[in-house]
């Protein structure tokens, strides 16, 4: 798991699993294990999934890396506290699934809550199954 700024400014995480590397066959298999991650989290709520690889194929000025075979995220809420209304410009919380040729590149934003981050990098981290 790296942790990186991308583009300098947005903390993320990322993590590259090598096909061989995982029993998952697709994204749609990681991301039904992401949700039965969040399902079974006492305060985690699932809001839904998004395919972010249909859709900015579907534009007509949608460009996607040629490496890229399919892209979807995950999206949910750690929301167990609301002290203010600037809580809400960090959530909801969202992973990110990437398939390329010969490996899964899993990503989300590093969250304000250290307990927060810590599930996520546990469950990209159990993607590794092999």
């Amino acid at each position: 798991m790296r942790q990186a700024l991308f583009q300098e400014k947005y903390p993320i995480y990322t993590l590259e699993i090598d096909k061989t590397e995982t029993s998952y066959g697709s994204v749609d298999e990681i991301l039904a294990f992401f949700k039965s991650k969040i399902d079974a989290h006492p305060v985690v709520s699932y809001i839904g999934a998004f395919d972010h690889y249909a859709h900015t194929k579907s534009l007509k000025d949608g460009k996607v890396s040629d490496q890229i075979l399919g892209a979807k995220n995950i999206l949910f809420c750690f929301g167990k506290e609301l002290p203010s209304p600037c809580v809400l410009s960090v959530r909801p919380r969202s992973i990110g699934v990437a398939e390329m040729d010969d490996a899964y590149v899993i990503t989300f934003l590093e969250a304000p809550n250290p307990m927060a981050n810590k599930a996520m990098e546990d469950w990209a981290l159990s993607i590794r199954d092999k």
